[in-house]
């Protein structure tokens, strides 16, 4: 017989808890009752205009109109707002269809007990089993909401923006709409001069400071720690803690002290250089050496990283490969290029893969550095060491271009993610854990 759990999964499909009700579950039901009013209390009124809201971006502009002597303002809707609040309606009715799939899915589950003789859970034996068998995923619920608002619906807001041309000077809310435009900012981005020079430029270069950047400061700290691990050195502790200092030190004030010791005016370094008789440098505000300077200070603060992480790694090599070695003959060379430099390479290459990722979005250095100077005529909003991220936050918080913005923060994304997965995918530390597994 089937009679219970058929029954109590159709009560739950006309309303949620109405099956528990039927199972004698009642506190559950109750709670579900109440939860399901209180959601279609909010989802009746407001799901239909969210979704007008997405589809349309409105279709009243504000402003101000004058009545008499005075001037009275005009509500008009806010494209972003109604994006936002569409967007916000359509993620809470998804959790709440998952939370309706699982009441049925519940009801049917105690139905089923019923038809084969058990009782149903009261509600202390409940609260028992998701405290104890569902724990983690109880945990997991709130952070997981988190990640849902605070993370994956502000991507989708990113994506959707791009599609719509949400820029000054002609279509910021309220008193202008904005509109979906499709793939037109792609287009405008690739073909318009102004701006395909602008992100050829600044895309180039981002790919080039993210290489040289994560190789110099990867091999820099790979050769310190070497130099640091080498049996005769002394005071190895003493070493160790000065390499460490600039990571110690606060990022923000270790670059504001490097952009006044690089200052071509006055800056310290020109001064010295001009004691020895010797010009000074353009260090900041010639394109090539800003450039460079860049990657010099990103080496002060990024060597000393990779030092303390494979001096990690030098500590777990098995010293029986080194005896091995020695015995065969090897020298220090083809020490370093059999044992090390294999042993290193595999378990550094996932934080590799990352240092890579992190130099491509390295906002704080370029930032508070130049802050993407010197100025580039040729380029749109943008100077010549901005990166991808540095010229995405120049487009929106200085000149508001939102769209173009939201289609390179898009190109961020695939780009990194697009390289970390195939390369973390190649390397050999994820075969053998896939293989493991």
């Amino acid at each position: 017989m089937n009679r219970h759990r058929n029954t109590a999964a159709v009560l739950s499909v006309f309303f949620m808890g109405l099956g528990q009700l039927y199972n004698r579950q009642y506190w559950k039901g109750l709670l579900l009752l109440i939860a399901c009013a209180g959601s279609l209390g909010y989802f009746i009124p407001n799901l239909v205009h969210a979704v007008w809201g997405i589809v349309t971006l409105g279709d009243k502009t504000g402003g101000f109109v004058k009545v008499g002597k005075m001037y009275e303002p005009i509500k008009g809707d806010h494209s972003i707002f109604l994006l936002i609040d569409g967007l916000i309606a359509i993620f809470l009715f998804v959790v709440f269809l998952i939370i309706y799939i699982m009441n049925i899915r519940d009801a049917y589950r105690t139905g089923k007990q019923r038809d084969d003789g058990g009782g149903p859970a009261t509600f202390r034996q409940t609260l028992a089993y998701i405290t104890d068998r569902k724990f983690p995923l109880l945990m997991l619920a709130v952070p997981g909401m988190g990640v849902l608002f605070l993370t994956i619906m502000p991507i989708i807001f990113m994506v959707l923006l791009s599609f719509t041309n949400y820029s000054m000077p002609q279509h910021i809310p309220p008193a202008k709409l904005v509109d979906w435009v499709g793939f037109q900012t792609f287009v405008d981005l690739l073909s318009l001069k102004t701006w395909s020079r602008t992100f050829l430029g600044v895309f180039t270069w981002t790919i080039v400071w993210a290489v040289v950047a994560t190789i110099t400061c990867y091999f820099g700290g790979l050769f310190v720690a070497l130099v640091i691990e080498q049996k005769d050195m002394k005071f190895k502790k003493l070493w160790r803690t000065i390499f460490i200092l600039p990571y110690a030190i606060p990022q923000l004030i270790s670059l504001l002290i490097m952009r006044n010791l690089f200052n071509g005016e006055f800056g310290p370094i020109n001064n010295y250089l001009a004691s020895f008789g010797l010009g000074g440098l353009p260090w900041l505000t010639d394109p090539f050496w800003a450039k460079v300077t860049a990657i010099v200070v990103n080496m002060w603060v990024g060597i000393p990283v990779s030092m303390v992480l494979i001096m990690g790694v030098l500590t777990a090599i098995p010293k029986d490969l080194y005896e091995a070695a020695d015995v065969d003959g090897a020298s220090a060379f083809q020490k370093f290029r059999i044992v090390t430099m294999p042993f290193v390479l595999f378990t550094t290459a996932p934080i590799l893969i990352t240092q890579f990722a992190g130099n491509i979005n390295n906002f704080n250095l370029i930032f508070l550095l130049t802050n993407g100077n010197p100025v580039n005529g040729d380029y749109q909003y943008a100077g010549s060491t901005d990166l991808l991220v540095t010229w995405l936050y120049k487009l929106t918080l200085n000149n508001s271009q939102f769209n173009m913005a939201s289609a390179i923060g898009i190109i961020i994304f695939i780009l990194i993610a697009s390289f970390s997965i195939i390369n973390y995918r190649r390397t050999k530390s994820f075969k053998e854990e896939d293989m493991i597994q």
